[in-house]
């Protein structure tokens, strides 16, 4: 029961952790580091939490969690499972819970994530061949499609084979040259970096949990972060004033919807898109090397000691 215990107390210090990480101040100082972070604790959680579970359930084997599960599965297949576990009485039927729960578990965030995925490639693909119909290319932006619409919009599709990034007439009309180039770079930072993949995790647990008000948090924290590392590329290439000039332009002349599947400047609710305004006009120290290192290394030791902890007898 040791493994248990101490898996146990991870999955509870993960979502301390997590609470805490929603709460904190560095992450806009450092997003890359916070986003690393946010997802090894989701992972250390999901992990501890299924692992926890086993633990306690496969603890009449006296064997790690692996090789209990081979256990379990050799006797639910020579029928000697259910015999065994309920000649113990309301503990066998505890353990037997345990394990039908942590096999529940893993299905919904495995299954979840795989559908969120299928359906997200499907609505894309989708979208992808609408923009080839409807949209055309443009001078003013090379690389990017312009879609005849009023409203002022402005977003990127992830692909696998192509990746494309959309603007809207309506805010070319909004937006002078430096501040569409600078909006055009903060788009393509999203596609070069692929952080619709790392989105997904969070997504696919916001689409599977819609009305836990927690997850759906996290989930905007997450966003908002990732929303803060494609600002930080795109000032690469333009001024931190003309991006964040472009965001008040967009708010000001009210973006039209994100597609589903894509991912845009203006993605987040009012109240985080001023957060990245703030954050552009008022620039503070960025997170120290030594600090984010300490924190990517304990992130590192958190996973690979839940891995140790799998292995350990219960």
């Amino acid at each position: 029961m040791v493994s248990a215990a101490l898996l146990s107390l991870v999955a509870v210090g993960c979502l301390l952790a997590m609470e805490a990480l929603h709460r904190a101040k560095w992450p806009e100082r450092g997003p890359y580091t916070a986003v690393v972070t946010w997802q090894a604790l989701g992972l250390a959680w999901g992990v501890s939490t299924i692992g926890a579970l086993l633990a306690y359930g496969l603890s009449s084997y006296e064997l790690g969690a692996l090789g209990g599960l081979l256990a379990l599965a050799r006797d639910a297949v020579t029928g000697e499972l259910l015999s065994a576990e309920l000649a113990q009485g309301a503990e066998g039927v505890g353990h037997i819970a345990a394990v039908a729960l942590a096999l529940a578990l893993t299905l919904v965030l495995f299954c979840g994530l795989v559908s969120s995925f299928v359906h997200v490639m499907r609505v894309r693909r989708r979208h992808h061949d609408l923009i080839e119909l409807v949209a055309s290319e443009h001078p003013d932006v090379p690389g990017a499609r312009v879609l005849d619409h009023p409203a002022a919009a402005a977003y990127c599709l992830p692909g696998v084979l192509r990746s494309q990034v959309v603007i809207s007439a309506g805010a070319m009309e909004v937006l002078d040259h430096r501040e569409l180039a600078a909006v055009l770079a903060h788009e393509r930072a999203h596609l070069r970096q692929r952080h619709d993949l790392v989105l997904l995790p969070f997504s696919s647990l916001k689409r599977a949990f819609p009305h836990v008000r927690l997850i759906r948090s996290y989930y905007e924290s997450v966003a908002l972060l990732i929303e803060m590392c494609a600002d930080d590329q795109a000032q690469r290439r333009s001024s931190r004033r003309e991006l964040a000039t472009a965001l008040l332009r967009f708010g000001a002349a009210g973006p039209a919807p994100v597609p589903a599947g894509a991912m845009a400047a203006l993605e987040q609710p009012q109240s985080g898109v001023m957060r990245r305004v703030d954050r552009l006009l008022h620039p503070g120290k960025e997170l120290p090397y030594h600090a984010g290192a300490v924190i990517m290394g304990s992130s590192a030791f958190l996973l690979a000691s839940i891995t140790c902890l799998w292995h350990l007898p219960v």
